[in-house]
């Protein structure tokens, strides 16, 4: 039974796909609080109870793990907003639940913006894909009657992503406008029914 036991917990030891998940969670972290250039490997080793070595073994570098995060929460997320409802009311309060959910992710863009310089994007190639598919998705739902269509796709996309992202991104704006946290249950209510109400201005006017 022992025997059974000990050869149980090496297999899941051994589970490499627990084990990735382990060290983007502790990379998402130590990105996210420090950024790219003051995140260390091996902070990121031990909140993934990994092993230097490991890490760079599998993404060559601290760039390299960085890329990898961002490609898979960009992943993640794109298939969750892809399988969303386009009504504006539905979209817009299901997109800022997202970002309050995932806290750390906006704050490691917010990293990646304050280290931005010039032309130099992570992952430009992938990411632009994704923006491409993002502005088809928009003109699709403009064509449908979703969306208002005398608005450039550019211009809604960035509405959308600019008013359901701020509040995470900023929460000491949202909490000296608002006297709340954005982590609050109470904020997350009322933002999310305004965001519903707002949403008229997106649709095509009657």
């Amino acid at each position: 039974m022992r025997r059974k036991t000990k050869k149980a917990a090496t297999v899941k030891a051994r589970n490499p796909d627990r084990t990735q998940a382990r060290i983007f969670a502790a990379a998402l972290a130590e990105f996210s609080a420090k950024g790219l250039a003051g995140a260390r490997m091996d902070a990121i080793a031990a909140r993934a109870q990994s092993n230097k070595r490991m890490l760079y073994h599998y993404f060559g570098d601290k760039e390299g793990l960085f890329r990898a995060v961002l490609r898979h929460k960009i992943t993640e997320r794109r298939a969750l907003v892809e399988g969303s409802s386009g009504d504006p009311a539905e979209n817009l309060a299901f997109r800022f639940a997202m970002m309050a959910r995932d806290l750390e992710w906006v704050r490691l863009l917010g990293w990646e913006a304050v280290q931005y310089c010039g032309d130099k994007i992570f992952e430009k190639k992938f990411r632009r894909a994704g923006v491409a598919r993002a502005k088809a998705r928009v003109r699709r739902e403009q064509a449908e009657g979703l969306l208002r269509a005398e608005f450039h796709e550019s211009h809604l996309l960035l509405a959308k992503l600019s008013l359901t992202m701020f509040p995470a991104a900023f929460p000491q704006l949202t909490r000296l406008i608002t006297g709340k946290d954005v982590a609050s249950a109470a904020f997350q209510r009322e933002y999310a029914k305004f965001l519903k109400e707002f949403a008229d201005a997106f649709r095509p006017q009657k």
